[in-house]
C-alpha cells in the first residue's frame, strides 16, 4: 500500500486498566474487569455485573488536571483520559501548518447527568435549568475532548451503535487519504448508565454471571465502559519526522445487512461482507490473518451470526480468535477503538489473548475460541470486528509495521 495509514499513538482506559499497559497486564494474567456495580445506585446492584472503570468522576478529573468544581459527564472524562494518553504517546504538538482532526464516537453521551437531572426536575420543575442538560448530547464530549487537546481544525461525532468507534477510525483514515487532514485522533468513549443497563436488561440479553462469548450456554452480554483513541498519520509524514510507528491500518470495511433493527442476520451476511471488504483492501489473503479479535458479545444471536461469517470467510483455515469483551465487557460505542488498541498490543507484544469463561463448543459451529493466553507468537495481521444494532458491521485490519 502506497503511503499507508499508520498509528503513532494510542490511549485506552477500561475496566482492566487505567491505560494500555495496565490493560496488557490484565490480558496476559487473565484478570477480567467484570464485577459488581460501584459507581452509581441502581436496583440491579448485587444482581447484575458490569465492567466499570475503577475510578470515580472526581478521581478522573484530578488525574486529567481538570477543574474540580466544573461538572463533566463521565463519558467526557473517560474520553479526555484516553485521548490525552494517545496524544502524549504520539508526541502530538499542534502546528498551524498541519491540520489536526478529532473524530470521536459515543452512544450514550451525557446520559449519566440526564439521569441525575430529571428526577429533580419532575419533582420540582423550578429546580430544572436548561443549562443543566444542554451539554448532555453526544457531541458535547467530542467538543470537550477537542478543547482539552486544543484541536480546532476539524471535529465530528459518530454514533452507529456498537461499531461507532471503528467507523470513527475508518473515517479518519479516509480523510487522511483525501488530504483533508494531516493527523487524526480517532476513537470513542462511553460510560455505563442506568439507561443502558435497564435497556439491555429489558431486552433480556444480560448474563448474570458475566459474558461467555461463543459458549453453547452463553446467556448474554456484560455492559462495560471506557474509552480509546488512536493517532493516525500517513507513513510518509511520520518517516520524515522519525517518530515511532505502532502499527498500520492496512484494511477496513463497512457493510449493512439490513436484516433487523437489532439482530444480526443468522447467516452472518453483513459481517462476512465487512470482513471481506477489509481483507480485499489490505491486499492480503484470508490465511495471512494471524488473529481475529471478534466482536463476540456473548448473545445468542451475535455469536452464531459472527461465527457463521468467520467460517464463510476463512473456510477450513480459521485463525485463532477470541472475544476480549470477556475482559472489558461490551463498551458499546467505545468497543471498536478499545479492541483496536488491544489488536495493537497483540501485534507489538506477540500475544493472542484468551476468551474467558468459555467451556462448551457451540453446536452450530465447528470452531472454538482461544481459551488461554498465547505468548511469544508471531502476530503480523489482526482482524478486529465491531458489529452494531441495525446491522452496521465494521471490520478493521491492523498490521505490524515493517520498515
Amino acid at each position: 500500500m502506497a503511503n499507508p495509514i499508520v498509528i503513532t499513538g494510542y490511549g485506552m482506559i477500561s475496566s482492566i486498566g487505567m491505560d494500555a499497559e495496565e490493560a496488557l497486564n490484565s490480558l496476559i494474567s487473565g484478570k477480567s474487569g467484570i464485577g459488581g456495580i460501584t459507581q452509581f445506585e441502581t436496583i440491579h446492584k448485587g444482581r447484575l455485573p458490569l465492567a466499570e472503570v475503577k475510578q470515580s468522576n472526581g478521581e478522573l478529573k484530578m488525574n486529567c488536571g481538570l477543574q474540580s468544581k466544573k461538572k463533566y459527564t463521565r463519558t467526557t472524562l473517560l474520553g479526555i483520559a484516553a485521548a490525552r494518553q494517545a496524544a502524549e504517546l504520539a508526541g502530538l504538538k499542534l502546528d498551524k501548518a498541519l491540520k489536526t482532526g478529532l473524530i470521536s464516537a459515543t452512544t450514550v453521551g451525557g446520559m449519566d447527568c440526564s439521569e441525575d437531572f430529571y428526577p429533580l426536575f419532575l419533582g420540582n420543575p423550578s429546580k430544572g435549568k436548561l443549562a443543566d442538560v444542554i451539554n448532555h448530547d453526544c457531541g458535547e464530549s467530542t467538543e470537550a475532548i477537542a478543547g482539552y487537546l486544543g484541536v480546532s481544525d476539524f471535529m465530528t461525532t459518530i454514533s452507529t451503535a456498537c461499531s461507532s468507534s471503528a467507523n470513527a477510525i475508518m473515517l479518519g483514515a479516509e480523510m487522511l487519504k483525501a488530504g483533508m487532514l494531516d493527523r487524526v485522533i480517532a476513537g470513542g468513549t462511553d460510560a455505563v448508565t442506568r439507561f443502558t443497563l435497564n435497556g439491555f436488561n429489558t431486552l433480556m440479553i444480560l448474563d448474570k454471571d458475566g459474558c461467555k462469548p461463543f459458549d453453547e450456554n452463553r446467556a448474554g452480554l456484560t455492559i462495560g465502559e471506557g474509552a480509546a483513541f488512536l493517532v493516525l498519520e500517513t507513513s510518509e509524514r511520520v518517516l520524515r519526522q522519525g517518530k515511532p510507528i505502532y502499527g498500520v491500518l492496512s484494511g477496513y470495511g463497512n457493510a449493512n445487512d439490513a436484516y433487523h433493527q437489532t439482530a444480526s442476520s443468522p447467516d452472518g451476511t453483513g459481517a462476512a461482507l465487512a470482513m471481506d471488504k477489509a481483507i480485499k483492501m489490505s491486499g492480503f489473503l484470508p490465511e495471512n490473518i494471524s488473529y481475529i479479535n471478534v466482536h463476540g458479545t456473548g448473545t445468542q444471536n451475535n455469536d452464531l451470526s459472527e461465527g457463521m461469517a468467520v467460517q464463510k470467510i476463512f473456510g477450513e483455515k480459521v485463525p485463532p480468535f477470541s472475544s476480549t469483551k470477556s475482559f472489558t465487557g461490551h463498551t458499546l460505542g467505545a468497543a471498536g477503538a478499545i479492541e483496536a488498541v488491544i489488536s495493537l498490543l497483540a501485534i507489538n507484544h506477540h500475544c493472542i489473548f484468551s476468551n474467558l469463561r468459555w467451556q462448551t463448543p457451540m453446536k452450530e459451529l465447528r470452531i472454538c475460541p482461544v481459551t488461554s493466553i498465547r505468548q511469544n507468537v508471531a502476530v503480523e495481521h489482526v482482524l478486529s470486528n465491531s458489529f452494531g444494532f441495525g446491522g452496521n458491521n465494521s471490520s478493521l485490519i491492523f498490521s505490524k509495521y515493517n520498515s
